[in-house]
């Protein structure tokens, strides 16, 4: 207990632990730092997660041409058929006002020569709601207006400090964490609620445009704690990287913005693949790419983008200049050579449309959650939104503001698209991978195995394949390095038995052997593990 400045007594205040320092994980504290105490938890430096890589933008219906409606029906057209509509209709109806709260914690988002909002248009939206910042600098614009907010409210900060699994008491309820920090001593930190915004595991392929920090260290965790999982087969490929090492992200705004992809023969071959061409669904995209490149030997397709104009490249699309300049390209004269690479995970930790997971006292947000919004394929430039959207739910939940649900056995299964879902994810043995046999993990190895395998397209043949490869595998705690390594293995396990039991084609998940929806796939697949164990 506390004083206020008369002498009565205050109550005490609760305390909040936040895993991940991108959008998600900054909102959470900066809101939760009105009412909680808040200890902030990011294993690299402050400023360092996919927010701060992310180019085109944030989705909201803010402008007289556009619609909440508008901005719902493209998104369940993009999740095909396994959105929650529920989740859907919050992200979108309440996106503007979380754009006005990002503006008010001093993001600032490009306008037009009038002053007015700019707005963008990519893939599959009916009209352009893009929001941008400092042209294709979104992510970081909002990450540094986010992190200047959060020294000034956190309780505690710990950066550099991985968290290696969740605490649980013997009633199941999630009460804090345990922590290895800067100096590699390990400990546990407790709290009354743990909020997880750790993001996704783009570190599972070798072509990604996530940073180095997203091993999936969040979802593992959650897994081994009892959490229920869900949509682990949906991954989504960004259609257009840059061929070179890093993979930097080239936005779909560039394409939005009247940029084309060339194969080999100086053709474009989009038209052929999609009604839409370039602005086809992000899947489809990919796939007519990666389909492209295996015609022409694997060689990269092009993006040109030379009909643009070296100055409005420049304006528009500053950091993707500079990135073409670090390796020796100018993409104003010449087209560009791209490939596909694993960009979003829409599975993730289950949540109910609070934050709300199957443990109690486990909250997560951002990309380690699934939601449901994003169906098996997400629309562009929702992701941002998402995480502010419900960053502010969990928020109101722990605040006592959210509506009085029970802790559902299932949260968010499959409340309004119809079906059952299905229990059909094997937990891994721990006993497989640990023979005389085994060999300790490689990351490159495990990497490209994962993008050979259960990549852009999958079969029964591959992904079998991906399992029996894992299995030879031995998890290991040694050194930070090799926890990683041990969550990308079981999540990399958990995703493979996930994509080979979906057998149907449906959003982001393609099967070859199975190139068709299918209605007895109308449903989620969900993971869990029956007892609770440790890394």
């Amino acid at each position: 207990m506390t004083s206020d400045p008369k002498g009565q007594p205050e109550p005490s205040r609760g305390t909040i632990v936040v895993v991940g320092s991108g959008i998600a994980g900054l909102v959470v504290a900066i809101q939760a730092s009105r009412t909680h105490d808040v200890t902030l938890i990011t294993k690299a430096e402050l400023g360092e997660s996919n927010t701060r890589y992310a180019q085109g933008g944030v989705a909201a219906a803010l402008f007289d041409d556009d619609s909440v409606e508008s901005h719902v029906h493209d998104t369940l057209v993009a999740g095909a058929g396994l959105t929650r509509v529920s989740a859907v209709e919050v992200l979108c109806a309440e996106g503007p006002e979380r754009i006005r709260d990002l503006i008010r914690l001093g993001v600032e988002f490009d306008r037009s020569e009038g002053g007015e909002l700019a707005a963008g248009l990519e893939a599959a939206h009916s009209h352009p709601r893009i929001l941008h910042a400092g042209g294709d600098a979104t992510g970081a614009e909002i990450e540094s207006a986010l992190v200047r907010a959060v020294r000034a409210t956190a309780s505690q900060i710990l950066e550099f400090t991985f968290v290696a699994d969740l605490v649980v008491d013997d009633a199941g309820c999630v009460v804090g964490v345990s922590i290895i920090g800067a100096d590699g001593v390990a400990s546990e930190l407790r709290a009354d609620a743990v909020v997880l915004a750790s993001g996704g595991a783009g570190q599972l392929f070798s072509h990604t445009t996530n940073p180095v920090v997203t091993t999936g260290d969040g979802v593992a965790a959650a897994y081994r704690a009892g959490a229920e999982l869900t949509d682990l087969e949906f991954y989504q490929f960004h259609p257009t990287s840059l061929a070179m090492p890093g993979n930097f992200l080239i936005s779909e705004a560039v394409r939005g913005e009247g940029a084309v992809l060339l194969g080999s023969d100086g053709q474009r071959f989009m038209q052929a693949v999609h009604p839409d061409a370039e602005l086809a669904p992000r899947d489809v995209v990919a796939r007519g790419i990666a389909e492209q490149m295996h015609k022409q030997g694997g060689a990269p397709v092009m993006l040109d983008a030379t009909g643009l104009g070296p100055d409005f490249l420049r304006r528009r699309f500053p950091s993707i200049t500079e990135a073409c300049r670090r390796n020796g390209l100018d993409w104003s004269t010449q087209p560009i050579p791209i490939t596909p690479a694993a960009h979003y995970w829409m599975g993730g930790v289950s949540t109910d449309n609070w934050g709300r997971t199957s443990l109690r006292g486990l909250f997560a947000v951002g990309e380690v959650a699934c939601t449901g919004v994003h169906g098996a394929n997400r629309l562009a430039s929702n992701s941002l939104l998402e995480s502010v959207v419900f960053a502010w739910r969990c928020v109101q939940a722990l605040q006592g503001e959210a509506e009085p649900e029970a802790w559902p056995e299932r949260v968010g299964a499959t409340d309004d698209i119809g079906g059952s879902p299905g229990e059909v994810v094997d937990p891994p043995d721990s006993d497989r991978g640990r023979a005389a046999t085994a060999r300790p993990i490689d990351r490159l190895e495990l990497q490209q195995m994962m993008w050979d395998t259960v990549g852009v397209y999958r079969d029964a043949r591959m992904l079998g394949l991906a399992l029996d490869r894992l299995a030879e595998l031995r998890p290991s705690t040694d050194t930070l390095h090799d926890r990683e390594n041990a969550n990308l293995h079981l999540l990399g396990t958990l995703i493979a038995r996930a994509a080979l039991a979906r057998e149907e084609s449906r959003g982001a998940h393609f099967r070859s052997d199975f190139t068709e929806p299918s209605s007895q796939f109308h449903h989620h697949l969900i993971a869990a593990r029956k007892a609770r164990v440790s890394l």
